[in-house]
C-alpha cells in the first residue's frame, strides 16, 4: 500500500507563510494532480512529501509510515524535474540503470528493470545513445522511465512536460496515463496546465495563495467550481461571472430573471460556462464584439450590460462583430457565487 496522507502541513519561510495548513489524502495507486499559478505552493507542497523541503509543522504518512524525519533516499519515492535531469556522459541505458546500481542491485536484475521500463516508455531502441543524440521528448522519457525502474512506492512529477512544445506534450500526456496505470505506482504531479491536469488526474487539487480550495474528480472540478477562483482558473475560456440582484422571487441577471440558490444572501454573482449557453431570443441580450473561428466552433466575446462575457457557439450560426444577441443558459449548468467570499452557493 502506498497511499499518502498530509496532515496539518504548513510551510513558513521566516514571516511569509507559503503553505496554510495542508490536509490531503491521497488514495494508493491514485494520480492526484496539484494544480494552481505560479507561487501557490504545489511544488513547495511536493517537496516537502519528497523530503527535500522541511515542513514548519504538520506530518506527512506513507503507506500508514510517518516520513518526516527519513531522508528523501528512505521514503520509496522517486521523483521527476521539469528540466529532465539526464547524465550527459551515460547511455540512456546507464541513465535508466542509475537508481538500481546505487541500491547495489545485482547486475542480472538491473537488466531486467531497465529493458522493463525503457519498453514502458517505447525507448528500447535508444539505450546505446547519449544524452546529446536524443531529442527533448525522448530525455524526458529517459527521466519517466528511470524514476520507473527503481519501482517507487510513490512517484512525484514536477511539471515534467514544460519544456516541450505543443503537439509532443499530448504525446507524452497520453503516453504517461497508460504507463502509471500499468506500472499502479501513486503519482503526485505538479503542474500549471489546467489541460494537462484535466487529462492525467484521477483527482485534481487547486491550489491558492498556499491553501487547497478543491479536491475532487476533474469532471467535479469543471461542472462545480467549489469557489469562484476555480471557475475563472479551470477552463479555457474560463468561467463567466456576472452580478446578480434581487428580483421578486428571483434574482435578475442582466435583465434576464433566474431561480435563485437555497443559501441566498447578499450579493451575489452568476457563473456559467461559455459552452453553456445557446443563441436564444429570451436570453441574455448583448452585442458581439469578437467573433473567433476555432475549427469545430466559433468563440465570441460578448458586451453583457458593460461585462465582458464569452460563448462557445456553432460554426452554423452566422454571427459578425457588431450584431446583437440573446444568449440564455442551458438549464441546470449555471453556479451561483457569494461575491464577498467566492464561495459557491448550493
Amino acid at each position: 500500500m502506498a497511499d499518502i496522507d498530509i496532515k496539518g502541513v504548513e510551510k513558513r519561510f521566516g514571516s511569509y507563510t507559503a503553505l496554510h495548513a495542508i490536509d490531503l489524502a491521497i488514495r494508493d495507486q491514485e494520480f492526484l494532480v496539484l494544480l494552481g499559478a505560479s507561487g501557490c505552493g504545489k511544488t513547495t507542497l511536493l517537496r516537502i512529501v519528497a523530503g527535500l523541503e522541511t515542513a514548519t509543522s504538520g506530518e506527512v504518512r506513507i503507506g500508514g509510515r510517518r516520513v518526516d524525519g527519513l531522508a528523501p533516499r528512505d521514503r520509496g519515492i522517486a521523483m521527476v524535474f521539469q528540466n529532465y535531469a539526464v547524465f550527459p556522459h551515460m547511455t540512456v541505458f546507464e541513465n535508466i540503470a542509475f537508481g538500481l546500481r546505487m541500491k547495489k542491485m545485482p547486475e542480472a536484475d538491473v537488466d531486467r528493470k531497465v529493458k522493463r521500463a525503457a519498453g514502458l516508455m517505447h525507448i528500447d531502441q535508444l539505450l546505446q545513445r547519449y544524452s546529446g543524440q536524443l531529442s527533448g521528448g525522448q530525455r524526458q522519457r529517459v527521466a519517466v522511465a528511470r524514476a520507473l525502474a527503481v519501482e517507487p512506492a510513490v512517484l512525484l512529477m514536477d511539471e515534467p512536460l514544460s519544456n516541450l512544445d505543443a503537439l509532443l506534450r499530448l504525446e507524452m500526456r497520453a503516453e504517461l496515463k497508460g504507463v502509471l496505470q500499468e506500472s499502479k505506482t501513486t503519482t503526485i504531479y505538479v503542474t500549471h496546465d489546467q489541460v494537462e491536469a484535466m487529462s492525467l488526474a484521477d483527482r485534481i487539487a487547486v491550489m491558492n495563495g498556499g491553501r487547497i480550495v478543491q479536491a475532487a474528480r476533474a469532471t467535479e472540478v469543471y461542472a462545480d467550481p467549489a469557489t469562484r477562483f476555480v471557475g475563472s482558473f479551470i477552463g479555457n475560456p474560463p468561467m463567466n461571472f456576472l452580478p446578480a440582484e434581487p428580483s421578486g422571487a428571483g434574482l435578475k441577471v442582466a435583465g434576464l430573471t433566474l431561480e435563485p440558490p437555497k443559501a441566498a444572501s447578499g450579493r451575489i454573482e452568476f457563473g456559467i460556462r461559455p459552452e453553456d449557453v445557446e443563441i436564444r431570443g429570451d436570453g441574455l441580450p448583448g452585442a458581439i464584439r469578437v467573433v473567433e473561428p476555432l475549427g469545430p466552433h466559433k468563440l465570441l466575446t460578448v458586451d453583457v450590460a458593460g461585462h465582458l462575457f464569452r460563448a462557445v457557439v456553432d460554426n452554423e450560426h452566422a454571427v459578425e462583430p457588431g450584431q446583437a444577441i440573446s444568449l440564455r443558459p442551458k438549464p441546470g449548468r449555471g453556479r451561483w457565487f457569494d461575491a464577498e467570499t467566492g464561495i459557491a452557493l448550493q
